[in-house]
């Protein structure tokens, strides 16, 4: 059998930074992952029509073109068999315009009205040179119909500014999101002036291009090359940080980005699905198993709208396919596929800050450019177990990979992942793991720069051994 291919974790360094820095919102994310899948052979699904999935057949499916599953039918697949999970979020913390984004100048200054996604809008925000981008939508003049375009104007934008110390409070106070950080633009002194301003018109009132800034519609419509205003019917947009992700340190053994969580573990999840796909094994029928990559929206906020992964999009999938290979299908055989399948929830961890040493447990410290790290919580935030640490533990071995652990101080608080909200849906066995990262829910964050090589080649051994090791625990 012949082992599947997967470069060196060094060459993985430069394209995830390019990655991160030409990717900087979600909708373009997916759009840069249904490409990649596109061009590996990978058919598209549409959740509104029949699926014809066969064996041996790489299939993806988004939803709201901010959530995407992407799964290979192994040749030798047949129904009931089991299912190689990795699922993660892509979504990550920012701050988006907000339905009525104009707001009055203040002060000779241009101001947008933009509100927090999650964490976002903490004090890393402040004096950042922070774009805009998202997805427009836009009517077509000659169709009729709406069609939605993404756009990422390349300078910085907008900038929430800092208060000197000089006048006492600095940026001690009450850090209020709603009036004390609230980016400027541009610049507008026409209220100097003897004449009372006019605002620009951008069409008839009760259009959505009057209710946001009138310099910010011009550019949008310039990059996306729209000359009526009133096409544009509405849009989603956010602001990122425009700064490139770059290797750092003096032997370059880090890497400065914005965004890592959680496009770090997504990126590799796919990385390694289509490494492992592209292997012998997959393709003769040496394998029988389904390998799936699911990466979600929202999980920032609690994962409950239908892109998110409380919502039905990962079950749905799998039942309809299943539903393919048994179109007479009883529960039975969905359970039994779910009984045979095991997931890998894939967010990244806290690697160990030298600063604050003893804010992590002996033993539990995770470090840059070793490994994964396996999450555990004995508060059930983690799907974490004796097994599935066992089982993941042996795919290593077999794969050459070192894992880490990683676990929270009893006086400390921990998050949540997608991993128990899928697994208790579906009844599938799961652990947590993922890449280490520094400074989490910074506007900038530091992984090695070793680490998203490292996460695609324990991922694709993941999907390439989980088959045969699977067998060593019934």
């Amino acid at each position: 059998m012949k082992a599947f291919s997967v470069k060196s974790p060094a060459e993985y360094t430069q394209p995830f930074c390019d990655f991160l820095t030409e990717n900087p919102t979600v909708f373009h994310a997916v759009e840069y992952f249904e490409n990649r899948l596109v061009a590996a052979g990978y058919i598209k699904l549409s959740e509104r029509e029949e699926w014809n999935v066969v064996a041996g057949g790489k299939y993806f499916v988004s939803r709201n073109g901010s959530s995407l599953i992407a799964f290979a039918i192994s040749a030798g697949y047949k129904s009931g068999n089991g299912i190689a999970m990795i699922a993660g979020h892509i979504d990550a913390l920012t701050a988006k315009l907000k339905p009525v984004s104009k707001k009055k100048t203040t002060a000779g200054y241009e101001q947008l009205g933009v509100a927090p996604f999650a964490g976002a809008l903490n004090s890393t925000w402040w004096d950042r040179d922070l774009g805009i981008g998202g997805k427009v939508l836009v009517k077509d003049p000659e169709t009729g119909k709406i069609v939605s375009k993404l756009v990422k104007l390349g300078w910085p934008i907008a900038r929430i500014p800092t208060l000197a110390p000089h006048f006492g409070v600095g940026m001690t106070g009450s850090q209020n999101k709603e009036t004390e950080m609230v980016p400027i633009i541009g610049l507008d002194s026409s209220d100097l002036s003897q004449e009372e301003f006019k605002s620009m018109t951008l069409g008839e009132n009760g259009f959505f291009a009057s209710t946001q800034p009138p310099k910010l519609v011009r550019a949008i419509a310039k990059e996306l090359k729209i000359t009526d205003y009133s096409s544009i019917v509405n849009w989603e947009l956010e602001l990122y940080d425009t700064q490139p992700a770059q290797t750092g340190g003096l032997d370059k053994e880090f890497i400065f980005g914005g965004r890592i969580d959680d496009k770090l573990c997504s990126w590799a999840a796919i990385e390694a699905l289509l490494a492992s796909t592209s292997s012998l094994s997959h393709i003769n029928g040496e394998d029988s198993i389904i390998k799936l990559v699911s990466l979600f929206d929202d999980e920032e906020i609690g994962s409950l709208l239908r892109q998110g992964a409380r919502g039905n999009f990962l079950p749905c999938t799998v039942e309809r396919v299943v539903e393919a290979f048994t179109p007479s299908h009883s529960a039975n055989i969905l359970s039994r596929t779910y009984a045979n399948s095991f997931l890998v929830s894939a967010d990244v961890s806290h690697a160990v800050n030298p600063n604050f040493v003893n804010s992590y447990l002996e033993n539990h410290s995770p470090r840059l450019n070793v490994g994964l790290v396996v999450h555990a919580d004995s508060s059930g935030h983690m799907t974490t177990n004796s097994e599935s640490t066992a089982l993941l533990t042996r795919i290593a071995e077999k794969n050459g990979d070192d894992l880490q652990v990683f676990m929270i101080r009893n006086d400390s608080r921990s998050g949540g992942t997608v991993g128990p909200m899928l697994s208790s849906a579906m009844g599938v066995r799961a652990i947590d793991a993922g890449i280490p990262q520094l400074s989490m829910h910074s506007i900038r964050a530091t992984t090695g720069s070793l680490d998203p090589g490292l996460g695609v080649k324990l991922f694709a051994g993941f999907f390439e051994h989980f088959e045969n090791v699977d067998k060593e625990f019934e």
